[in-house]
């Protein structure tokens, strides 16, 4: 079972992120301020969670959360900033955005860095420990699986609705015979000669 936040002195916002270790698309990150009481059985990291589950939270949490955000940080932004960076930044302007402001943000991963002034936290493997993180998670990944479905509309080839932009097989093999698409991210490795390892 999960607990609600990493401490309970300040208003806190768990943050997170999804679409990392992409080839396509944007990077996602939401931030998610949970009420006292909020408590949810199907709750879990969203890679630990089926897809209907996820929907079914992504309703849940959006309707209960005292305060939520999502952010997009684009393809070409990555490319300027790196991943990693551009993690950072999405996350800083999900909590950016929430009203209440929290006092304090529990971010999933090992680091960060953030122009917000807001202590901060870092939790390695945070979205399996805390409902907080756990809620980004779910906001970041179904938010981003969405956008991918509708992009994919344009580019039915690179199979984006089943891979969302991660690299499969089916996606190297369609950049191999497309090239690349305006959602790409250029400085990802798209080597032909990387086929072989999927």
């Amino acid at each position: 079972m999960l607990e609600r936040c990493s401490q309970y002195e300040l208003l806190e916002a768990g943050c997170d992120e999804a679409g990392r270790g992409c080839l396509a698309g944007p990077v996602f990150a939401a931030a998610v301020i949970l009420p006292p009481d909020f408590h949810h059985p199907l709750l879990n990291d969203s890679k630990q969670m089926t897809e209907r589950n996820r929907e079914i939270l992504r309703e849940v949490i959006e309707r209960e959360a005292l305060a939520w955000a999502v952010e997009a940080v684009s393809a070409e932004r990555i490319d300027e900033i790196n991943i990693l960076n551009a993690s950072f930044e999405g996350m800083s302007l999900a909590a950016a955005k929430l009203d209440p402001r929290p006092q304090f943000l529990a971010i999933d991963g090992n680091r960060f860095r953030t122009t917000l002034d807001i202590p901060y936290a870092c939790f390695v493997k945070g979205d399996g420990r805390f409902a907080d993180i756990a809620a980004a998670s779910v906001l970041a990944k179904t938010h981003r699986d969405a956008y991918m479905a509708h992009i994919a509309e344009e580019y039915p080839y690179y199979h984006w609705k089943k891979n969302k932009g991660y690299p499969t097989r089916d996606h190297r093999l369609a950049i191999r015979e497309h090239g690349l698409s305006p959602h790409h991210r250029l400085t990802f490795n798209h080597d032909r000669g990387q086929l072989e390892l999927f």
